[in-house]
C-alpha cells in the first residue's frame, strides 16, 4: 500500500475554545468605534488650527503604521500556535522555563503500553537506507516506510508547514494511533528538551496519539530523555534507528523481528 503524503494536514481538534459572549463583544466593539470617532473629530478640529504640525505628525505616523501592519500576520500566527499548544521555534521567542514534571502532559489512560506480538521478518526487497544522507522529506518517507514494513496500517506522511509536530501518522498492529516526529540532525546536534516539550504539547491533545515517538539520526540530551520518560514519549536515537531498520532492534510499538536463521 503506498504511503500517503499530506503536507500541512489539519490535526485533530483539541479542546474547544472558551465561549465568548456576543453581547460583550458587540459592546466592546461599539465602545472602540465610538472612541475612535471622538478622537478623530478632536484631531480634525486641532489639525484645522495647526495644519503644519498636523502634517508633520502624519508623516511621522506613517512608518509606525507600516510596521504595525506588517506585524499583524505574524501576531496572528503566534496566537494560533499558542492556542494549539505549540512553542515558537528557537530563536524567535525567549526560551521558556522548563515545565515542572507535575505539569507535563501524559499519555492518555487508554494508551496501552505493552508491546505487540513479535514482528514478521523484513521483506527481502527492503534495503536499509543511509538516513543521514537523505533530505528532510526523504527521511520522513524512510521512517514512514519502516512503520509500514513493520505492520502499521494507514501510514501517512504529514510533515510540513502547519503539521504541529507530527511528521508521520499511522495505526500500530494492535490498533493504537501512532504519531511520530522526525528529527534529522547531525551528530553534533542533539535533540533537546525544548524539542520534546513542543512535541509533548501537541501529540496527545491535538493529534490524539496513543503512542508518540521521536525518531532522530542523532542523540537526545539527558533533560530531553527525562521529559520523554515523564510524559510517555518514546525516543529512538540514531543507533536504535539503525537497529530497527536492520531488524535487530525493536520498533517503537513492538519487539525485534523474528530470527529466521
Amino acid at each position: 500500500m503506498p504511503i500517503r503524503r499530506t503536507r500541512g494536514a489539519t490535526p485533530r481538534p483539541g479542546a474547544t475554545d472558551a465561549v465568548r459572549s456576543p453581547l460583550l463583544l458587540l459592546a466592546l466593539a461599539g465602545a472602540l468605534i465610538g472612541a475612535a470617532i471622538l478622537l478623530f473629530l478632536r484631531f480634525a478640529h486641532w489639525a484645522g488650527a495647526h495644519p503644519v504640525t498636523a502634517v508633520l505628525l502624519a508623516l511621522l505616523a506613517l512608518p509606525v503604521l507600516y510596521v504595525l501592519f506588517r506585524a499583524m500576520p505574524r501576531a496572528r500566527e503566534l496566537r494560533r500556535a499558542a492556542r494549539a499548544g505549540m512553542i515558537p521555534p528557537p530563536g524567535e521567542e525567549p526560551v521558556p522555563e522548563p515545565v515542572p514534571v507535575a505539569q507535563v502532559p501524559h499519555a492518555p489512560t487508554d494508551a496501552r503500553d505493552g508491546l505487540t506480538v513479535a514482528l514478521p521478518p523484513p521483506v527481502p526487497e527492503y534495503t536499509t537506507p543511509d538516513f543521514a544522507a537523505l533530505d528532510p522529506d526523504g527521511f520522513e518517507e524512510a521512517v514512514a516506510a519502516l512503520c509500514e514494513r513493520d505492520g502499521c496500517r494507514e501510514v501517512e506522511v504529514v510533515g510540513g508547514a502547519g503539521d504541529l509536530g507530527a511528521d508521520v501518522l499511522a495505526t500500530a498492529p494492535d490498533g493504537r494511533r501512532v504519531v511520530v516526529q522526525c528529527k534529522q540532525y547531525g551528530p553534533e546536534h542533539k535533540v533537546g528538551s525544548q524539542d520534546l516539550q513542543r512535541f509533548g504539547g501537541t501529540c496527545w491533545t491535538v493529534h490524539g496519539a496513543q503512542l508518540a515517538a521521536v525518531v532522530t539520526t542523532s542523540e537526545f540530551t539527558a533533560p530531553a530523555l527525562e521529559y520523554a520518560e515523564a510524559c510517555g514519549i518514546r525516543c529512538v536515537d540514531g543507533t536504535a534507528l539503525a537497529a530497527w531498520a536492520e531488524g535487530s532492534g525493536a520498533a517503537p510499538w513492538g519487539p525485534a523481528m523474528l530470527d529466521t536463521a
